[in-house]
C-alpha cells in the first residue's frame, strides 16, 4: 500500500522531497485495481489507481501476462463512465499496456465509437490510441477516418492524426504514403501545431526522394508557412538541400541563402536563431554570408532571456573555432556576460573571448577570469584552461601573464582532471615557447612540493628530467627533486631517483653531487627505489666530472621505440621457456599491432582467482617468426622485419577461401597462402600456388613449400619465397593460381577415393608496395625525436596531389601510401580546414628510424598541394621516402 502523505512540519527542511508514490508496491496496487469492477464507479478513485499503475510501468516494473490481461480487461470497463478526466487516463493506460492482437478486438469498437464522437478530446485521444495498438489489417479499415481527421477543422484532432501518421510511417509506410494529398492540405493550415506536424510528416514521406524534398522546400520558402515551429523545421530542411546542392559554380551563389537571410528578420526569436545557426553551419561559409547571422546573435547576447543568451554565445563559440575574426565585433557584449549569473553562459563567453581576443586584450581578460574561476565547477574550469593554452600559443609574447595565471590556479583547490589539464597546458607551453621553459619548470617544481596526485608528480618529474638538464642553471631543480625522495611515497621516490640520474648523466658538473644523493637512496625501504639507484650508480662511471658514455645515456634515457605490449609478450614467452641465453631486447618486434577483440566468456565459467595464470597470448608477428624459422627452406633468411595483414584472394562464399600474408625479410619476401577447403565432399592434396612474377622484375622465385593435404574446413598454409635486392623496397604485382589434386569424399564414412583429379583455381592478384617495407612505430614526443635527428639527413620537396574531395581524403591517401604511424592525433583533420599538418613515424627496412612532417593545403578548386619533410638515421632513406611519394 502507498504510505499516506506526511504533512510538512514548520521546522522541517523546506527543500525536502515528498512523493505521493513513496513505498508503492505492485501487489497492493493490483489489489486496488479491483475498484474498476465496482457497480458504482468512483471516477476520482479510479484515476488515482491508474496513476499508480502508470507510475509502476514507467519505473520499469514488469507485469506478467496474466496481470497485464486482468488490468486491461478491468480498465476497458471504465468506458462506461462519462467522466472526461477518467476517460483520458483510460486512453493512457491502454497505450502503455500495449495489448496483444486478441485483446485489441475487445477495445476496438469503443475506440472507433470515440473516434466518431462529438467530443473533440475523445476523438483526438482515440486516434492516438488506435494507431498505437492496431496492426496493418485494422488500419486499412479506419484509414478513411484518419484521412478525414488530418483535414479536420479542430487542430487537436488534426495534430493527433498527423502525429499518429509519423509513428505509423515506421511500421506501415505504404499506407501512410497514400495520405500525401491530405497532409499537403494540412500544411496550409492556420493552426501552428497542425502546420508543424504536417510539414514533419510530409518531409518524412518524401525524405528518400531528393528531388521531391527540393521541390517541397522551393514551394514552401515562398512564404506559405506561418507557424514558427514549422518555419524552424523548414530552415533545417533548407539547410539539408543546400548541403546536397552546393554552391553554383558559375555565379558563386548559394541556393536558398536569401531565404535563410530573410528568416533573420522574422518576428519569432526561435526562427531567427534557427536561421542564424543554419547560416553559421553552412560548409565553406564566407565572411559576407556570416555577417548578418553574427549581427542577430550579437543582439541576443544582450537579451533578458537566459536561454537566448546561452544559445547565442554557444553558437558564437562554435563559429570562433573556424572564423574567429568574424566574431570579434561581439567581444564587448561577451565581456559583459562574464559576470552572468548562469555559469554556463559565463564559461562559454570566456572561452569565446579567449579564441577571438587580440594581444592587447589578454591582460584585461586575465583579470576578469581570475575572479570568475573560483565560482565555477571543475568541468568548466578545464574548458577555460584549454582555451588559455590555445591563446598562449597564438600570442607567445604574452606567455608571462598566462603562465602566471596557470601557476596561480594550480595552487588552488581542485580535482585530478582539472590539475592534469593545467599541468598539460604548462608542459605544452614549455615545449612550444622556448622563453617560457625556465619559469614554467619552476612553477611545476613548486606544484610538486604540495601535490596530492602521484600520477602528476611522476609525470612532472619525468618531464623535468628531460628538460631540466638543458636549462642555463640545472642545479636549481635538484632541491625540489631530492625533496621527493625524502617526503613522498615509493612510486614518486622511484621516479625522483630516475630524474636525479638523468641530471647526473647529462650535466657532468653535477655528477659528483648526484652520486652522493643516489648513494643515500641505496638505504630506501622500497625495492624499486634501491634497484634504480644501484643501476644508475653502476652505469654512471665513478662519479667523477667526466662525460658520460653516449651508449650509457642512450640505454638509460633514450626513447623506447618498442611497444610495451610487445616487450611484455616476449618476456612472458622467455619466462615460460627458460634458456641459458640472456634475453635479447633486439629480438622484440617493433611493429605496432592492433588490439584483438576480447572473446566472450563461456557461460558458467568462473574466474580462476588465485589459481594458475592463463598462458600468455602470443602476438601474430611472434607466431609468424616461429612458424617461418621452423621451415628449413626459410630458416637462413635472417630476422623477420614485418608481416602484413592478410590480403583476401577469393570472394566470400566461394569453394575455396585463400588469403595471403606478405613476410618481409632483408633480402627475401615469403608469401604465406592460408587456404581453407569449404566443400565437405572433397579432399585436396599436393596444394601449391603457381605465382606469375612477370610484373615484378626485381623478384626471383627461390623456394616453394607445398601443402600435402587440405581436408574440409581445416585451414592450412602453403608458402612461396622470392629473393629481392638487399634493403631495397622492391615493388611488383603477382598473379596467382591455386593448383591441387582433388579427391571425392564419402561424407558418411569420411573416407576419400584413391584416385584424384588435377585441377586449378584462379586467385586474385596482389601487390607488394612500398608501405610493406615500413613498420608502424610511434614516438611519444615527435618534436623531441625530430630535433634529435641530424638536420643534414632532412630532405624537403613539394608535390601536387591533384583535385581531391577534401583534405581528409588527401591525408588518408598519403598515410596509406607510406604505411607509417600517425603521431599525436595528427591524422584527424578539422572540419572545413584549408590546411593541415600531419606527423608520421616508422622504421624503414634495415631498422632505420624515419620521421615525416606533411603540410597540406587545399584551394577553392579542390586542388591539394603537399610539402613533405623527411628526417631519418640515413640520408638515403630520406630520399627513398620522397621517391615513394613521387612514384605513388
Amino acid at each position: 500500500m502507498a504510505q499516506p502523505l506526511v504533512k510538512k512540519d514548520d521546522d522541517r527542511d523546506e527543500e525536502a522531497d515528498y512523493s505521493p508514490f513513496l513505498g508503492i508496491e505492485k501487489g497492493a496496487v493490483l489489489q486496488e485495481a479491483r475498484v474498476f469492477n465496482d457497480p458504482q464507479l468512483d471516477a476520482r478513485r479510479c484515476s488515482q489507481v491508474i496513476t499508480k499503475l502508470l507510475y509502476l510501468l514507467n519505473q520499469g516494473e514488469t507485469f506478467t501476462k496474466v496481470e497485464a490481461t486482468e488490468v486491461f480487461f478491468a480498465v476497458t470497463k471504465l468506458f462506461q463512465s462519462r467522466d472526461i478526466g477518467l476517460r483520458r487516463m483510460v486512453y493512457l493506460m491502454i497505450k502503455e499496456l500495449s495489448p496483444s492482437a486478441d485483446e485489441v478486438i475487445i477495445v476496438t469498437s469503443s475506440l472507433m465509437k470515440d473516434m466518431n464522437s462529438r467530443t473533440d478530446m475523445y476523438r483526438a485521444n482515440a486516434i492516438r490510441v488506435l494507431c498505437r495498438i492496431t496492426d496493418g489489417t485494422l488500419l486499412t479499415q479506419i484509414e478513411r477516418y484518419l484521412k478525414q481527421a488530418i483535414v479536420d477543422k479542430n487542430p487537436v484532432v488534426a495534430s493527433a492524426a498527423l502525429v499518429s501518421g509519423i509513428h505509423l510511417l515506421q511500421t506501415t509506410p505504404e499506407i501512410v504514403k497514400r495520405w500525401s494529398n491530405e497532409v499537403q492540405e494540412a500544411v496550409q493550415s492556420r493552426a501552428a501545431l497542425v502546420q508543424f506536424h504536417a510539414l514533419a510528416l510530409l518531409h518524412q514521406i518524401r525524405q528518400n526522394d531528393r528531388l521531391a524534398v527540393s521541390k517541397l522546400v522551393t514551394s514552401l520558402t515562398k512564404g506559405t508557412v506561418r507557424s514558427p515551429l514549422a518555419q524552424c523545421l523548414l530552415i533545417r530542411y533548407t539547410s539539408q538541400v543546400i548541403r546536397e546542392t552546393g554552391v553554383n559554380s558559375q555565379t558563386g551563389d548559394r541556393p536558398f541563402y536569401d531565404y535563410l537571410e530573410s528568416c533573420l528578420r522574422h518576428k519569432a526569436e526561435m526562427v531567427i536563431f534557427e536561421a542564424a545557426k543554419a547560416i553559421t553551419e553552412l560548409s565553406n561559409v564566407t565572411t559576407r554570408e556570416l555577417t548578418p547571422a553574427i549581427t542577430v546573435l550579437q543582439l541576443f547576447l544582450s537579451s533578458s532571456k537566459p536561454v537566448l543568451r546561452f544559445a547565442a554565445v554557444r553558437t558564437l563559440n562554435k563559429v570562433a573555432m573556424t572564423h574567429p575574426m568574424a566574431v570579434t565585433n561581439c567581444n564587448i557584449d561577451m565581456e559583459s556576460l562574464i559576470s552572468d549569473q548562469n555559469r554556463s553562459i559565463a564559461t562559454l563567453a570566456i572561452t569565446t573571448l579567449l579564441k577571438t581576443g587580440n594581444e592587447s586584450s589578454v591582460d584585461r581578460l586575465m583579470k576578469q577570469i581570475t575572479n570568475f574561476m573560483s565560482d565555477i565547477a571543475d568541468e568548466f574550469k578545464i574548458v577555460v584552461v584549454e582555451a588559455i593554452r590555445s591563446l598562449c600559443l597564438k600570442f607567445p609574447l604574452k606567455y608571462r601573464s598566462l603562465m602566471n595565471f596557470l601557476s596561480n590556479i594550480l595552487r588552488e583547490e581542485g580535482g585530478f582532471e582539472y590539475k592534469k589539464a593545467i599541468v598539460d597546458s604548462i608542459v605544452i607551453l614549455i615545449r612550444d615557447i622556448p622563453d617560457a621553459k625556465e619559469s614554467g619548470l619552476l612553477h611545476l617544481c613548486e606544484f610538486i612540493e604540495d601535490c596530492e596526485f602521484t600520477y602528476l608528480s611522476t609525470q612532472i618529474l619525468h618531464f623535468l628530467g628531460n628538460e631540466g638538464p638543458k636549462t642555463s642553471d640545472p642545479s636549481k631543480y635538484i632541491r625540489y627533486i631530492y625533496n621527493r625522495v625524502i617526503l613522498e611515497n615509493a612510486t614518486v621516490r622511484a621516479s625522483a631517483v630516475s630524474t636525479l640520474a638523468k641530471f647526473g648523466a647529462l650535466v657532468d658538473s653535477l655528477k659528483p653531487r648526484i652520486f652522493i644523493l643516489l648513494r643515500r637512496c641505496l638505504f630506501d625501504n622500497d625495492d624499486e627505489v634501491r634497484d634504480r639507484a644501484t643501476l644508475y650508480l653502476n652505469c654512471l662511471d665513478d662519479g667523477s666530472v667526466t662525460e658520460t658514455d653516449k651508449d650509457v645515456k642512450e640505454f638509460l634515457f633514450g626513447s623506447l621505440d618498442i611497444p610495451l605490449t610487445n616487450i611484455e609478450t616476449s618476456l612472458k614467452n622467455y619466462a615460460q621457456d627458460p634458456t641459458e641465453e640472456p634475453f635479447d631486447i633486439n629480438s622484440v618486434t617493433k611493429e605496432v599491432k592492433s588490439q584483438p577483440l576480447v572473446e566472450k566468456k563461456a557461460p558458467g565459467k568462473k574466474p580462476t582467482g588465485l589459481g594458475a595464470p592463463p598462458p600468455a597470448p602470443t602476438s601474430a608477428s611472434d607466431a609468424y617468426e616461429r612458424l617461418l624459422s621452423s621451415i628449413p627452406e626459410f630458416a637462413n633468411f635472417g630476422k623477420l622485419f614485418k608481416s602484413s595483414a592478410p590480403v583476401e584472394l577469393t570472394e566470400a562464399e566461394t569453394e575455396y577461401a585463400v588469403n595471403v600474408v606478405k613476410h618481409i625479410f632483408d633480402r627475401h619476401v615469403v608469401f604465406q597462402y592460408n587456404c581453407t577447403n569449404t566443400i565437405p565432399e572433397q579432399l585436396l592434396e599436393n596444394v601449391t600456388v603457381i605465382v606469375d612474377a612477370s610484373e615484378a622484375e626485381e623478384f626471383s622465385e627461390v623456394g616453394v613449400k607445398p601443402l600435402k593435404s587440405l581436408p574440409y574446413d581445416t585451414p592450412a598454409q602453403t608458402f612461396v619465397a622470392f629473393e629481392k635486392p638487399e634493403g631495397v623496397p622492391a615493388a611488383g604485382k603477382f598473379s596467382n593460381t591455386l593448383r591441387f589434386s582433388v579427391k571425392e569424399v564419402d561424407t558418411s564414412t569420411g573416407e576419400a577415393e584413391d584416385d584424384g583429379v588435377e585441377d586449378e583455381y584462379q586467385l586474385e592478384d596482389f601487390e607488394v608496395v612500398a608501405a610493406d617495407y615500413i613498420l608502424k612505430v610511434g614516438v611519444s614526443n615527435f618534436r623531441n625525436a625530430w630535433e634529435s635527428m641530424d638536420p643534414d639527413t632532412e630532405r624537403i620537396d613539394e608535390y601536387g596531389l591533384g583535385p581531391r574531395e577534401s583534405l581528409v581524403e588527401a591525408v588518408n591517401a598519403v598515410i596509406s601510401l607510406l604505411g607509417m604511424q600517425p603521431c599525436e592525433g595528427t591524422e584527424a583533420v578539422p572540419t572545413n580546414s584549408r590546411s593541415h599538418t600531419c606527423l608520421l613515424s616508422g622504421v624503414y627496412i634495415g631498422n632505420v628510424k624515419v620521421l615525416v612532417r606533411l603540410s597540406f593545403g587545399i584551394d577553392g578548386s579542390k586542388e591539394v598541394a603537399m610539402k613533405l619533410a623527411v628526417r631519418s638515421d640515413d640520408v638515403n632513406v630520406s630520399e627513398a621516402v620522397h621517391e615513394i611519394v613521387a612514384s605513388g
